[in-house]
């Protein structure tokens, strides 16, 4: 049959209903968009000799660098050792890290011939220093080669692949590492129940989002991710977050149904959440098709690919700073906080540790440092900044006199409320929130990441806002809001990034000789006076927010903690 051309390492017997062939027999299509909504509507999946076809097109469409190495190049370099039968024997290279070639209903000798592939692209490309993921995209391509030389070539186009802003497989550590982080970030925001979850069930949250890539690439059965291949070799990287997030998702439902609800968690060793993990993606087809896979991960309202790909930027910078670029062993952060050693008036060790699982993942290798606090610094503005500036982000903590317990997550240092000269002008990003601790811990993010609508392409000014004066709400002068210097790394989610229906929306944090203020439009979320000794709370446009606590109360306790690297001890 034709189809044997590209199906010669299958093993047809395993292959189930996919071993049948029906449906369209050829794409005419040219259209990137056409294309799109014909992988997410599986419109090959039923012709593997269609399938395979399309992938060689899709492959040959990606802008590769000039001397990419191609099927000639592994036959000469093979030579007689191409007719040879390859050896599974044969080690894989260290920059896999430990990852065996997935089976995907390949023939045993298949998987030899995986092996033979990946060891001549270790040697075509030097500069690979960690790549997970290869043995699994090389085994999937090997499904539908003719021979080994035009698997080599598809992976070898997608190891170049040098088109701007696109990046389809994690060549380097350093890349590797920040996209488990920036797969951490997501999963805050986007997936809040399962990210709760595995918080409270695992030692170490990095730890456990680490394996993200191997749950799509790897542990899912074949008949899940060739569906997410479809999908993955038109859009990219960004689809491999969605399926991760989706799967997360499918996991919580999961442990849910299992244990009657949410109750009686308890915290566990991270290897066995891991592991535990793996085994629900493994043996997801009894209860998740490949199609409502898809479903769940499309539904997932995630910002644009720039937006993602800049807080990938920001992670990785971050990693640079602590001269994270290589492998080593992680110290286990969340631990960091010690009952013993971790002292706030406020918050026990168990909120707090509750409160850092919400901040962004960049600032996980940090632990809390106190640098201001009412008990010892005295209730002044004055010194309030004094002991602030310098530090970003800050973690602000309030306990009224009626023992509620509220705060706020502030990105942006202090300081720079000085450049609104005697303004009370708003900055900070979208990565601030705030927060409460009673009737139940509750965080309010920017409404922008609840409700995307509110904000459309990039923007190209500065985002103009001023901060009303206490008592009013936020109406603006329009005051400038003061851009970065050129060449300084954006942070992640800067208004300026986003044209927003309403300037109201972007009212993070504000300043003066007379008050802080946290979030803005339409009154504050926080108000905190001079003498640091009256505050008001109330609903705020930028984060959608219920008052936190009594909407005016007495402050009997306010502290502020900054973010201490623990790689620098």
């Amino acid at each position: 049959m034709a189809e044997e051309d590209y199906g010669s390492f299958v093993d047809w017997n395993q292959m189930g209903d996919l071993a049948k062939s029906s449906g369209p027999t050829k794409v005419d299509c040219k259209d990137l968009k056409e294309f799109k909504q014909m992988a997410r509507q599986g419109y090959w999946t039923k012709n593997h000799k269609l399938r395979a076809q399309v992938y060689q097109q899709l492959i040959k469409s990606i802008p590769c660098r000039t001397v990419t190495p191609d099927a000639e190049v592994y036959r000469d370099i093979m030579g007689n050792a191409g007719t040879k039968k390859p050896s599974s024997n044969i080690p894989l290279p260290d920059f896999v890290d430990g990852s065996p070639v997935p089976h995907y209903c390949l023939k045993a000798e298949a998987v030899a011939s995986a092996h033979q592939v990946i060891n001549c692209l270790a040697g075509q490309f030097p500069d690979i220093s960690h790549c997970p993921s290869l043995p699994a995209v090389t085994s999937l391509l090997l499904h539908f080669s003719v021979d080994e030389a035009q698997c080599f070539e598809h992976v070898s186009r997608i190891l170049a692949c040098n088109e701007p802003g696109k990046r389809l497989l994690d060549q380097t550590f350093l890349a590797y590492e920040s996209s488990s982080m920036t797969f951490g970030d997501l999963a805050n925001k986007y997936c809040t129940a399962a990210h709760k979850l595995i918080v409270a069930t695992a030692q170490d949250v990095l730890e456990v989002y680490s394996d993200w890539q191997r749950w799509v690439l790897g542990d899912l059965p074949f008949s899940h991710v060739v569906r997410v291949l479809d999908v993955y070799l038109v859009e990219g990287y960004k689809i491999l977050y969605r399926v991760a997030i989706a799967l997360l998702k499918f996991y919580r439902k999961n442990k849910a149904g299992a244990q009657g609800g949410q109750g009686n968690q308890q915290q566990q060793d991270s290897s066995k959440v891991r592991a535990d993990i793996q085994s629900f993606v493994k043996g997801i087809a009894s209860t998740v098709t490949p199609d409502k896979l898809l479903e769940k991960a499309f539904s997932i309202r995630l910002f644009s690919r720039k937006e993602i790909t800049l807080l990938q930027l920001t992670n990785e910078k971050s990693l640079q700073q602590k001269g994270i670029t290589v492998k080593q062993k992680r110290r286990n952060v969340q631990l960091a906080l010690n009952p013993d050693t971790f002292s706030s008036e406020i918050v026990s060790a168990k909120e707090m540790r509750d409160i850092w699982s919400w901040i962004p993942e960049r600032f996980a290798l940090c632990q809390p440092q106190l640098l201001f606090t009412t008990s010892n610094h005295g209730c002044s503005l004055n010194r309030f900044y004094s002991h602030c500036e310098g530090y970003e982000p800050t973690l602000l903590l309030i306990r009224t006199t009626d023992s509620d317990v509220c705060g706020a997550f502030l990105t942006t240092d202090w300081e720079e409320r000085k450049r609104g000269g005697n303004k009370l002008s708003f900055f900070g990003t979208g990565e601030c929130f705030v927060f409460r601790m009673k009737p139940e811990m509750e965080r309010y993010e920017w409404v922008v990441i609840r409700h995307p609508e509110l904000a459309s392409s990039i923007k190209t000014q500065g985002q103009e806002d001023t901060a009303p004066s206490e008592g009013q709400n936020s109406d603006g002068n329009g005051l400038q809001q003061p851009d970065k210097p050129a060449g300084e790394l954006s942070p992640f989610l800067s208004a300026r990034h986003f044209n927003l229906n309403s300037k109201n929306t972007s009212m993070f944090m504000a300043g003066n000789f007379d008050s802080i203020i946290v979030g803005g439009g339409e009154g504050n979320a926080l108000y905190i006076d001079s003498e640091l000794n009256h505050g008001r709370t109330g609903k705020c446009a930028t984060f959608d927010n219920p008052p936190l606590c009594a909407e005016s109360f007495q402050v009997a306790l306010l502290e502020v903690w900054g973010f201490q690297d623990a790689m620098a001890s």
